[in-house]
């Protein structure tokens, strides 16, 4: 009996059945191996159900197709003697051999029969239904179908996030140009590097027969981070809040006196420090009056800080507009108020330089009138305290009056439990890695806590209070400098803390993926409009930078000024911008894509200098973002061709023609109007039809060479590769002037 035969009257694979051989000591070869009456005894042992079964129903085995007698079929494979010793027609060696040819498929092995075999028995996995086929006919071997083969299963190709050209083609494999083909085909642009819409890549992926899935994490299932989100106003109980310090906005229009004033409360030199008087990032200080606190938020002024100026004044109860004396409402001033309103914060104006001559409170007092905010003493509601930062007078009334409506709103705040709040600044610092200043709002933070802001994450290494003193804890409106964070944040962005590292992380990295997601471009469909704009963008010249800042907040306000610069004929492309020191590889990079860096309140790090002088790449530092929009408008600019316009600067008039038989021809000529040189270029005009523009090759008056002949002068001119002047010719004379085009 062959070893598939037993197998199948088991109901067992053949891989199972050669272990048990072997395991009993009667190990074979291969599944049509022959085994003895002992084996076969000593395994129907170990399995007596399928032994049971196999009495009850016994399996029939078809004869072989190549015996063509109508011989009854032979009983099943319970007696292998009379099989063995059953005289063959042909030769004795058939009984070895026709097993062999007998088409068996296993259940589990990989040996498949010809499907063309008309004898091919049924699959193992349903005996029952096998044995009922064989008994069908009553009693004559009925011939088995041929065996279907199971369709194939489809290639399955799960992507998670955003679904890019060069990753779809090398899972699906095939070259990224022939997939950017098909796409073409499809009416769709897409290069290597951009992603393209689920359905697309689903047709696509069919098309090469596979199966596309796109992984995303269900939206309604939130992580268990979902239960660490606790939101402190619906959770803090009215016996847990205590009163907080008021967290105070300056806000105002450049150069009115905003950090000065703060510099006079403080008693610091912060304006002195700033690069032009200007401020160039947010800070937070707390200063303690009349033993209570005040935390002020510095915002800067400048028109660029849009965005963070309006962030400051969400992140502020009381707002301070700093309106000068002298000057009065100016355009910033009336953004900065229209910030306060939106964010619903109470508004004290401070008017400062009240020392200069020049100052009229009273006219400050008529415009808030007039954009609807009425001083107190007006009859308004708006405090209005006359301030000088020079001489520090009414310093004392305008902190006054901060705790005065810090005391009517009732500011109060839950310092247990985990710390939420907002990061005011991030920046990249030499031998401390990513610092973000932050701002809490509830909560206390501890060093050890496992922080989360924007994409990045970490556990906080040290903690610095605004005075560069290194504390164990932040309580709420407390302004601090965070170590430990994996990257930059974005200014104005939320933090939290979590109690597991795992979910902070995972969060984080969702983040990630999804802003990186956001970034990416979503190609559009292919027409004569999308192809005749793709061709205007190349042909338009572009001007990369690398910029590397300081901070997050001067990063941002750099790429809203650089946006700022329109052209049609120019373009600025960011190549790479960052936090930090200029390094080798960003100079490295420049080199590669034709770049300039940039380089804002930041200096170059070792074998920058020497990389920079290799590669000959161009680095600007600067300290003032003005210089930066200028010196980028210019050199933009400065990429521009030149225009070239003539300047018609002479006329003359051909009288008579001299024939000079090896020169060529000579035409004599009188200059009729302006003047004439021998650089200048000419054009020849007959009867008003141009014969010819060139340059002249002598000018001589009489027997002597010329550089110039003037109006009513007489001189001879021979013009280069041409001879063909004829009387009565006018010639025009012109230069050719390059007038810088302009963005």
């Amino acid at each position: 009996m062959r070893v598939y035969d037993l197998a199948r009257a088991l109901n067992v694979s053949n891989k199972e059945l050669l272990a048990k051989l072997a395991a009993a000591g009667h190990p074979v070869k291969s599944p049509s191996s022959s085994i003895s009456d002992e084996a076969i005894h000593l395994i129907r042992s170990q399995f007596p159900k399928a032994a049971a079964a196999a009495k009850a129903h016994p399996a029939p085995v078809p004869p072989p197709s190549a015996d063509r007698s109508s011989k009854p079929p032979e009983k099943p494979a319970a007696r292998p003697a009379p099989l063995a010793g059953k005289p063959a027609p042909k030769a004795p060696a058939p009984p070895v051999e026709k097993p062999t040819a007998k088409p068996a498929p296993e259940p589990a092995a990989k040996h498949i029969s010809k499907p063309s075999h008309p004898a091919a028995p049924k699959r193992v996995e349903k005996p029952a239904s096998s044995a009922m086929a064989g008994s069908a006919s009553g009693g004559k071997p009925a011939p088995a179908p041929i065996p279907v083969p199971a369709p194939s299963k489809s290639k399955i190709i799960t992507v998670r996030g955003a679904i890019i050209v060069r990753e779809l083609a090398e899972q699906i494999g095939i070259k990224p140009n022939q997939l950017i083909i098909e796409l073409m085909a499809m009416n769709v642009l897409a290069s290597i590097n951009e992603r393209i819409d689920l359905k697309v890549a689903q047709q696509i992926a069919e098309k090469h027969g596979a199966l596309l899935e796109h992984e995303k994490k269900p939206v309604d299932q939130k992580p268990p981070v979902s239960k660490e989100q606790d939101e402190p106003e619906a959770e803090d109980r009215p016996e847990d809040l205590e009163p907080r310090p008021p967290v105070v906005t300056f806000l105002g229009h450049i150069d009115h006196g905003k950090t000065s004033l703060l510099d006079r409360i403080r008693n610091t030199a912060v304006a002195k420090k700033e690069a032009g008087g200007i401020t160039q990032h947010v800070g937070a200080y707390t200063i303690e009056y009349h033993n209570k606190k005040i935390t002020f938020l510095d915002t800067p002024g400048h028109a660029a800080f849009t965005g963070m100026r309006a962030r400051g004044a969400n992140l502020t109860d009381i707002a301070v507009i700093v309106i000068a004396a002298d000057d009065g409402i100016m355009p910033q001033t009336e953004e900065a108020i229209k910030h306060a309103q939106a964010a619903k914060t109470t508004i004290i104006v401070a008017i400062n330089k009240m020392d200069l001559p020049a100052a009229d409170p009273d006219q400050v007092k008529r415009q808030l009138q007039g954009i609807g905010l009425s001083p107190e003493d007006w009859g308004g509601t708006i405090i209005c305290v006359p301030v000088s930062a020079a001489t520090g007078k009414g310093i004392d009334h305008l902190l006054e009056m901060i705790l005065l409506q810090a005391e009517m709103l009732e500011l109060k705040a839950n310092p247990k439990g985990r710390a939420h709040g907002f990061v005011i600044e991030a920046q990249l610092e030499p031998g401390m890695g990513p610092t973000a200043n932050l701002m809490i709002t509830r909560g206390t933070l501890h060093i050890g806590d496992i922080i989360m802001a924007g994409p990045y994450w970490g556990r906080v290494k040290a903690l610095i209070n605004d005075h560069g003193i290194k504390v164990r804890t932040a309580l709420p409106s407390s302004p601090v400098k965070c170590m430990g964070l994996s990257g930059v944040p974005q200014a104005g962005e939320a933090f939290l803390v979590y109690n597991s590292d795992r979910v902070a992380r995972e969060l984080a990295e969702r983040r990630n993926d999804e802003q990186q997601a956001a970034r990416m471009f979503v190609p559009k469909k292919a027409s004569l409009d999308t192809m005749s704009e793709q061709l205007k963008q190349n042909q338009r010249l572009e001007l990369k930078l690398i910029l590397k800042c300081d901070t997050q907040g001067s990063l941002e306000a750099i790429q809203k000024v650089l946006n700022e610069i329109k052209s049609e004929k120019v373009s600025i492309g960011i190549v790479m911008d960052g936090v930090g020191n200029i390094n080798e590889n960003d100079v490295l990079l420049a080199s590669a894509s034709d770049a300039i860096v940039i380089g804002f309140n930041v200096s170059k790090e070792e074998r920058v200098s020497r990389a920079q002088k290799a590669e000959g790449v161009e680095i600007r530092l600067y300290s003032i973002i003005y210089q930066i929009a200028d010196e980028i408008r210019a050199a933009m600019g400065g990429m521009l061709a030149p225009e070239l316009r003539d300047k018609l600067i002479g006329r003359a008039e051909v009288r008579q023609v001299f024939p000079i038989s090896k020169a060529g021809n000579v035409a004599g000529c009188l200059i009729i109007q302006g003047r004439v040189h021998s650089r200048c270029k000419t054009r020849v005009k007959r009867a008003g039809d141009l014969l010819y523009e060139g340059s002249i090759q002598t000018l001589k008056r009489f027997q002597d060479e010329v550089s110039e002949a003037r109006e009513g002068q007489e001189c001879g001119i021979r013009l280069n590769n041409f001879a063909d002047v004829a009387v009565a010719d006018i010639l025009e004379f012109f230069e050719v002037e390059k007038i810088p085009q302009k963005l």
